[in-house]
């Protein structure tokens, strides 16, 4: 029996696993997706996401990134993080990186994935089904299960928690360009109907990725944003276009017995502020730190404490941007009032509370309760 199965071996999983193994836990994570994993993503990783990473030893290639930019036609305001600096990051290197320093630390990846849950007061059995036409996989037993596994989590349903999420529902699209680009910041177009993110990933390679409620190609998003179709237009495509949503998923609870949810498995607002890897990380340390005191329930303040923050700005600026009106004067507000820009941008780069996320020490013993005091 492992201490810990978890399931999803995304960035978020994966993290999940290092911090459980590095306090002395026994790992496997099941996912029965080869290494490394693309999806849909704006590939900027704030400055409290990089720092976890270094915490565990992870550093993969990017392209560093000082702050953000906001543009609505001829007008731009740019307000850097003070935190430090992020980084653009393909996913791709991101999930190899990740991957190869799980593997290192010990940790066991199952090519398979999770169909149901059945648990008692001390442990969860895990109905394994193998990837395609493979044979049977006996269940696996740990002593607790991490979710992690994703916008559309498989894991959610299957435990009873999912719920109807309110609110827009919207969409996202991303495409590599080989461009020289010039870019030290993420840029944030402002359209009638969709935001559009320039993020560099290297010195010739950058994300485009578009978030909207209409659902249409990304070809058809481009024309609202002429100057940017212009820049964009000597780009060579590299790879295909991805899409994801609806982005807005919601669960009941993230807690389930000795099952906790991490990540876009435990619900997921909008990708609007770009912090989702980053309070994924600080929720995969909560929920370890949870599972060390043998008290899962207090991953429910622990996710609280991790998520309020980035969800209540996402949901006021989703709030307050479904206007057109409103839409159209953001950059000028922004450039009128530079101070409160600025802080909207500290927010999104600032550490997701719990601090002590990337903080996790030494191996300690499964279910001892951790009394240091942060």
């Amino acid at each position: 029996m492992r201490d810990l199965c978890v399931v999803g071996g995304g960035p978020v999983g994966l993290v999940t696993a290092l911090y459980a193994v590095r306090a002395g836990l026994s790992v496997t994570v099941l996912e029965p997706r080869g290494t490394p994993i693309d999806k849909a993503c704006g590939e900027g990783l704030m400055p409290a996401g990089l720092d976890a990473l270094h915490a565990l030893g992870v550093d993969p290639p990017g392209w560093p990134v000082r702050g953000i930019r906001y543009v609505r036609g001829g007008r731009s305001v740019t307000a850097d993080f003070q935190g430090g600096i992020a980084r653009g990051i393909r996913r791709t290197e991101l999930h190899t990186h990740l991957a190869l320093a799980a593997r290192a630390a010990g940790v066991e990846i199952v090519s398979a994935r999770a169909t149901a849950f059945e648990q008692d007061g001390a442990r969860v059995q895990v109905v394994v089904a193998g990837p395609g036409d493979q044979p049977p996989v006996p269940p696996l037993l740990a002593r607790y299960v991490v979710a992690a596994d994703g916008l559309h989590s498989s894991a959610r349903r299957a435990l009873g928690v999912q719920a109807r999420a309110r609110g827009p529902r919207r969409m996202g699209l991303r495409q590599h360009l080989t461009l020289a680009h010039g870019l030290d910041h993420v840029e944030v177009h402002w359209g009638r109907s969709a935001e559009l993110y320039l993020t560099p990933v290297a010195a010739d390679l950058l994300g485009v990725a578009v978030l909207s409620r209409i659902r249409q190609p990304l070809a058809v998003h481009l024309e609202d944003f002429p100057a940017v179709r212009e820049r964009l237009a000597r780009g060579v495509p590299v790879g295909a276009i991805r899409g994801a949503g609806p982005l807005r998923q919601a669960s009941t609870r993230r807690v389930v017995g000795r099952c906790l949810l991490v990540g876009d498995a435990a619900g997921y607002v909008d990708a609007l502020t770009g912090e989702g890897l980053s309070v994924g990380f600080a929720q995969a340390g909560a929920a370890i730190e949870a599972i060390l005191a043998n008290d899962p329930r207090a991953y429910e303040r622990g996710w609280r404490r991790a998520t309020r923050r980035a969800d209540l700005l996402t949901a006021t600026l989703l709030t307050a941007t479904r206007a057109n009106w409103v839409r159209s004067s953001i950059v000028p507000a922004a450039r009128t009032f530079p101070g409160v820009f600025g802080r909207i941008v500290e927010l999104i780069g600032a550490p997701a509370t719990p601090a002590a996320a990337s903080e996790l020490g030494g191996p300690r013993t499964a279910g001892a309760p951790d009394r240091t005091r942060r």
